[in-house]
């Protein structure tokens, strides 16, 4: 079995949550090296990971002549230089989403890993997510009849600043927006390929806040309207989808099980109930068909979080197409760049030629 040796650069909610898990379960990869600065980082290492090494520095792993891939999963103001880094040392590279700050250093990257035969992926995990894949499953089985108003949301609440937080600094990729709004612009250009047009209104609404922590971007399709929204003022749980078509509509409450499951150490490998959500988070049909009036309740799909490494395996392997392109993550990039000149400039923002893959 070949076997792909792993470096992981950033070892906080990102790397200790998102990857490292992942990479850990999966058979062709080893977990080779990580990124571990703080003691606490250190401790979590050893505990999980007994068999990594880890290193303080990221050129441990980019010049490690050992490593066969990089994952960079660090705050957003290092993404380009590190993965330039990276590609330039010979390695193949996951850069955590966002993937950079401009879609100018999105393209920068593309290139050069054209240019060296290398593979550049973005974890877009929320592709995999179980409440994205039912929505997914709803819109393909036709019953909505034609969708007019697809709206997705990431609501939180949290009232206060955390001390330290890049997210929370004026630093260009930081804010929800560039956090969370990232997923939703992917998913929804996963359902509806690329927009004509974006308006957004983006705004820093806690006291103190520095950063955007509320958003709405609105999407414009022939004939649809895409709304995605977040904030972190949602004191009472919001739907996470709303789908209105002519024949009724989908609402979906709750979120994918996957990250609490991750965030509590678990790993996906042996569970035979990982991404399974309860009953009580289904999403709710309510048509009109045939005249009747219809309510039913939709089982969820799994989600499968460990997907995305078992495609970039396959992809190295040969035997599989990538799934998440390093141009349709540049594309979520162009998209916010248009939503934050919508917001500056108070107008809409047309896409014609700012978008480059499907």
């Amino acid at each position: 079995m070949e076997k792909f040796k792993v470096g992981l650069i950033g070892f906080s909610i990102g790397g200790h949550v998102f990857h490292a898990p992942f990479i850990a379960s999966n058979p062709n990869l080893e977990l080779y090296k990580v990124t571990a600065r703080k003691e606490e980082q250190q401790k979590m290492l050893a505990e999980r990971y007994p068999e990594a090494i880890g290193v303080l520095s990221s050129d441990d792993i980019i010049q490690d002549p050992e490593v066969d891939i990089v994952v960079v999963a660090t705050s957003n103001d290092v993404h380009y230089s590190l993965t330039k880094a990276a590609l330039e040392a010979g390695k193949h590279v996951i850069v955590e989403k966002p993937f950079t700050n401009t879609s100018a250093e999105a393209d920068a990257l593309i290139a050069l890993a054209k240019d060296k035969g290398l593979l550049l992926s973005v974890h877009h995990n929320a592709r995999f997510h179980s409440d994205f894949k039912t929505v997914q499953k709803v819109l393909a089985s036709g019953r909505l009849g034609r969708v007019v108003h697809y709206e997705a949301r990431f609501d939180r609440f949290r009232n206060f600043l955390r001390e330290g937080a890049w997210r929370e600094a004026a630093l260009p990729g930081s804010g929800i927006h560039y956090d969370l709004g990232a997923h939703l612009i992917d998913q929804a250009m996963q359902l509806f390929g690329h927009p004509d047009a974006v308006f957004a209104d983006l705004r820093a609404q806690r006291d103190g806040a520095k950063a955007i922590d509320d958003f709405e971007f609105i999407l414009s399709y022939p004939g649809l309207k895409v709304s995605l929204k977040g904030q972190m003022l949602a004191k009472e749980p919001t739907p996470r989808f709303a789908i209105y078509g002519m024949n009724g509509c989908f609402v979906k409450r709750g979120v994918d099980p996957q990250e609490n499951l991750l965030r509590a150490g678990a790993r996906p490998e042996g569970d035979p109930n990982w991404g399974v959500e309860p009953a009580s988070i289904q999403g709710k049909l309510s048509l009109l068909e045939d005249g009747q009036d219809v309510e039913e309740y939709v089982l969820s799909e799994i989600g499968t979080g460990q997907d995305f490494y078992k495609n970039i395996v396959a992809t190295l392997l040969g035997v599989e197409e990538l799934f998440v392109k390093p141009e349709q993550a540049r594309d979520v990039i162009r998209v916010l760049e248009l939503a934050e000149q919508s917001w500056a400039e108070q107008r809409t923002m047309k896409t014609e030629g700012e978008l480059i893959s499907g």
